[in-house]
């Protein structure tokens, strides 16, 4: 390589320079021709990149047209006229290189022909870099070289694969150009995520890939969309033609898949990828096939793999990963809940009864009045088996049966007999002997027992809405909500044996499992699971009774009535709902913040304060895009966005990860608005937004919110725009929606309290006893 660095520096500039300043006023840049010469000049910020690259190309009497060429950074980012000025104040070594639409022209042509004097490696990886760019892309995609990159994933392996799917992933960034990848396509993906065999550097881009098709439904389509009953209509030539069902067909296909999904979870490198594609599934599944997919998901344990992750995983990255698998979790968990039991349509839902009812050992047989007798020997109140399930829905019917395969000797239970394997083997003995001697009215029934024990779980962990979770810390046990209500219910069980209770006792015994539930399930975070098994075997009756007796005293017993239950449950959507606004609200208003410095970056080496330390951003009144500014001073930023000419496009932030920015240099003793931190110390109230390519994890922006409240707004604002769902990151968003509900449920109390009203525990719609009467129409 020529090297002309003894020559002096040459300026270019669209005015001649000022004869009484320093040659210091204008940076000097090393500029790398494309015949590899290296010269040094002085470039005029103020001119544009076209003008730069005239002025090259005619005084280095570069031959050829300067419209077909470009300059690069030597990170080979493309040099523009937003940040031109920014490279040229930083020294930065610059490239002059082909154009980005020459460059996609030459890759397109390489990549068809793929000659044997063409580096295919070389090529794919020159083209994952510059794909993203709108120009490259264009002149890329208009020369077919989408088809070619299609044909090389279909027919390559190793690392010519890896990279051409990088490159996939990457042109996926856009909102056009891959709108004609077909279903083969898609299956040839499903199958490199499927193999064994597959590379890290394979499996991270192709479960990318996937998201990126599973997350491209014409719901989420910018802009207004024209959509028919059946929902929103696909746009013509628009990306956003994919959405779930298209994905999971293919997936079908592969029966390895999902099982092969779920066990990289124990993979340090891949466990991010994997989490990402599994949260984004589970927040787009389609009505048609949600149950299925989640029936499959269940069948590959990947709760038990998330749970165990918890325990496991190092990676800092991973926290928010599994925060959102728990939000989709309770989103789940709610969809059953309220998804009706129907044993005519639904054939899983037939199943699980029969498996209930052939595992019970019992016989049907009719009463006195010649009325069948077969579901309230389970210990439900009446024979209509749907109408019994009407609270807890498909949960309901699932616990009960995964209840029944936990318990051997299920055909004892249902006599409200249950032989604890514990030490005490020969008391519960005698107790199960003296249980049988008593009446039907004196056995627990069984069967109903069950359900008010997920009532009892469900208002423990709040699941009352199909919104986001406010829990935000780990929840290992809900995630083994089967488990916990199998436990759950051998207590209440226990406890109705241990009590001498009769028909008439239920509602005392669910205020003893109750108060158990709490103390059980505390500090869920870090405890482990054997304290919680031995708070529900082991727990005495009398222990039990006296705590809460004396809970009783602390408490009022109307909050724990039914009709009041679902009344905080109601109150509860409307308060998340109106937080939930409210943060949303405060993204479109904006806010000013300290522009934060990676703590995983250097400092920078003099102690000067950065020329612009400020940011201003706001969202968009379409929710797609954060606007932002840079200031050196805060200003009056006026409403709109033209005070904003840098933007983020919101479905491109894959995460939003908090503490993890530096305050600049003696930016905090200037302003005391500030968060106070130590000056290597990441503030607490810092926050990243992540880029959704998962193998370089770049943050998009980094920036310190100037209070508790601010930041909350913002982390949890930015989380609940996400298309993937979203978790609550602060606990001041939690403590918000929990102190509205109180306060409501307290007010509507305060209405009823007032006028001195009884609210019964529950409410049964008689029938009449003839068909003697008729509807009066009311005037």
């Amino acid at each position: 390589m020529s090297n002309h660095n003894s020559l002096p520096p040459r300026r270019f500039s669209s005015t001649p320079p000022n004869n009484g300043s320093r040659s210091g006023l204008v940076p000097t840049n090393n500029v790398t021709t494309t015949e590899g010469v290296t010269v040094r000049a002085r470039i005029d910020p103020t001119l544009t990149v076209a003008d730069v690259v005239r002025q090259l190309c005619v005084n280095l009497k570069i031959k050829g047209s300067p419209s077909d060429f470009a300059l690069r950074d030597d990170k080979y980012e493309l040099v523009t006229n937003d940040n031109l000025r920014k490279k040229i104040k930083a020294k930065l070594d610059l490239k002059l290189v082909s154009a980005p639409n020459k460059e996609g022209r030459e890759i397109a042509e390489k990549i068809r022909t793929r000659d044997l004097k063409t580096d295919m490696k070389l090529t794919l990886h020159t083209l994952q870099k510059y794909i993203r760019e709108n120009e490259f892309a264009q002149e890329f995609i208009s020369y077919d070289g989408v088809t070619q990159l299609v044909d090389i994933i279909s027919s390559s392996q190793g690392n010519t694969l890896a990279y051409a799917l990088t490159a996939m992933q990457n042109l996926m960034d856009l909102d056009y150009g891959w709108e004609k990848l077909d279903e083969a396509f898609i299956f040839r993906v499903v199958q490199v995520l499927s193999s064994s065999n597959s590379l890290i550097n394979v499996c991270r881009p192709a479960t990318a890939i996937l998201k990126k098709l599973v997350e491209a439904d014409p719901a989420s389509a910018p802009g207004p969309q024209a959509g028919s009953s059946k929902g929103p209509a696909v746009v013509p030539g628009s990306v956003y033609r994919y959405g779930f069902t298209v994905v999971f067909e293919q997936m079908r296909k592969e029966k390895s898949f999902l099982e092969t999904v779920v066990s990289r979870l124990g993979s340090a490198d891949t466990a991010m990828a994997h989490m990402m594609l599994i949260n984004s599934l589970l927040s787009h599944a389609s009505d048609i096939r949600w149950e299925e997919f989640v029936s499959e998901m269940e069948r590959f344990k990947v709760r038990k793999a998330v749970v165990r992750l918890m325990s496991q995983h190092t990676m800092e990255d991973l926290t928010s990963c599994i925060l959102d698998f728990q939000a989709n979790i309770l989103r789940v968990t709610y969809r059953k809940k309220s998804t009706p039991v129907d044993f005519e349509t639904q054939p899983s839902h037939l199943a699980n009864i029969k498996y209930i009812w052939n595992h019970s050992k019992l016989i049907e047989e009719l009463d006195d009045n010649g009325q069948q007798i077969k579901w309230r020997k389970l210990g439900f109140d009446s024979e209509d088996i749907e109408m019994e399930f009407s609270d807890v829905g498909v949960l309901g019917l699932e616990c009960f049966k995964r209840f029944v395969e936990r318990d051997p000797d299920f055909s004892k239970v249902t006599f409200a007999l249950h032989v604890l394997k514990t030490a005490h083997a020969d008391v519960i003995k005698q107790v199960v002997l003296e249980q049988l001697s008593r009446p039907a009215e004196r056995r627990c029934p069984i069967a109903k027992a069950s359900n008010e024990v997920v009532e009892l779980l469900s208002e423990h962990w709040a699941i009352f809405a199909p919104g986001y979770s406010t829990s935000t810390t780990f929840q290992p046990f809900f995630l083994d909500f089967y488990r916990v209500h199998a436990l759950a219910t051998n207590f209440f069980l226990r406890m109705w044996s241990e009590s001498g209770a009769a028909s008439d006792d239920f509602s005392r015994v669910v205020a003893l499992v109750r108060s158990q539930v709490k103390v059980a399930l505390r500090s869920e975070n870090v405890r482990p699971w054997h304290e919680v098994e031995l708070d529900l075997l082991e727990c005495e009756y009398r222990a039990v009774r006296d705590r809460q007796m004396k809970e009783l005293e602390l408490e009022d017993d109307l909050l724990n009535k039914v009709p009041v239950r679902n009344l905080r449950a109601k109150i509860y959507k409307e308060s998340y709902e109106f937080v939930r606004q409210q943060r949303i609200q405060c993204l479109l208003q904006g806010a000013w913040f300290v522009i934060g410095i990676p703590s995983t970056s250097p400092l920078p080496r003099d102690s000067r304060r950065p020329i612009k330390p400020w940011r201003f951003m706001r969202l968009d009144t379409g929710l797609k895009y954060l606007h932002y500014v840079d200031s050196a001073t805060k200003f009056p930023v006026r409403s709109g966005l033209e005070d904003l000419p840098e933007r983020i496009e919101v479905a491109a932030i894959s995460e939003i990860a908090t503490g993890t920015c530096v305050p600049p240099p003696n930016v905090l003793r200037d302003h005391s608005d500030l968060p106070p931190t130590g000056p290597l110390l990441p503030s607490p109230l810092s926050f990243s937004l992540l880029s959704a390519n998962e193998e370089q994890r770049s943050s998009l922006a980094d920036q310190i919110a100037p209070d508790q409240s601010r930041w909350a707004d913002w982390t949890d604002g930015l989380n609940l725009l996400r298309r993937d769902g979203g978790h609550v990151a602060s606990k001041e968003t939690a403590g918000f929606v929990q102190a509205l509900t109180e306060i409501g449920l307290k007010i509507k109390l305060l209405d009823l309290s007032g006028e001195m009203v009884e609210i019964p525990s529950g409410l049964t719609a008689g029938l009449p006893p003839n068909t003697d009467f008729f509807f009066s129409h009311l005037i």
